[in-house]
């Protein structure tokens, strides 16, 4: 692999991958389109730096964080790492927002999809 290869790399891992959402009993394809970014990406590098001065700032006078503190901050990080999505609610278009992104992320079996997805990085290939 040249370094021409491995750069051309993390710029298509800012373009993000397809990921549709599968139910979590039986697997099938929900219809709810996520695209992420790769965990090499500079859209990643980015949500890590934000995730560490998120805590920063949350620390108290002793460095401590609560875990409610800390798990809203892992979430957020998460976020970041989704940059649209097809969603439709009512024939129509579910806004892509922060709020709305935070709320379907709440979800417990879709923080799990859209971690295992971000981190994988053969999903992130430029021929996958």
């Amino acid at each position: 692999m040249t370094l021409d290869e491995i750069l051309h790399n993390v710029a298509d891992q800012d373009r993000g991958k397809e990921l549709e959402l599968a139910d979590p009993i039986d697997s099938k394809p929900t219809g709810i389109k996520l695209w992420i970014v790769g965990p090499d990406s500079d859209t990643a590098n980015r949500a890590r730096i934000a995730f560490a001065d998120e805590l920063a700032e949350m620390a108290d006078i002793e460095g401590k964080i609560s875990a409610t503190n800390r798990e809203k901050a892992r979430l957020n990080a998460l976020a970041r790492h989704v940059i649209r999505w097809d969603i439709v609610e009512a024939g129509q278009p579910v806004p892509f927002t922060t709020a709305n992104l935070l709320r379907l992320l709440r979800v417990h079996w879709v923080q799990q999809q859209v971690d295992a997805f971000a981190v994988d990085r053969t999903a992130h290939r430029g021929d996958a």
